[in-house]
């Protein structure tokens, strides 16, 4: 897992608008600090995004790459890597 920086924070600000009806941060230290406070994560792939989910207890049989992608939570990042915000 990738840390959580200006760039996925940046990407996070600009796309907050499919997780939630209106913004919840305005610039990056703001995006930073709400990505923290919900633990958000960066994953290399949606199995390694599956895998956590499954580790955490949640129900995943069945879930497939293609379903978590269309998840409201789960952001494609700029660099290839995906960021969840379970907010």
């Amino acid at each position: 897992m990738a840390k959580i920086n200006d760039f996925y924070a940046k990407a996070f600000l600009d796309n907050q608008l499919k997780l939630f009806p209106e913004p919840v941060c305005d610039t990056v230290d703001e995006a930073l600090e709400f990505l923290d406070d919900v633990m958000a994560q960066v994953f290399d792939s949606p199995e390694e995004i599956i895998e956590y989910l499954d580790d955490c207890g949640m129900d995943v049989l069945g879930m497939t790459p293609e379903n978590i992608l269309d998840a409201n939570e789960v952001f494609v990042m700029p660099d290839g890597k995906y960021l969840l915000v379970e907010a």
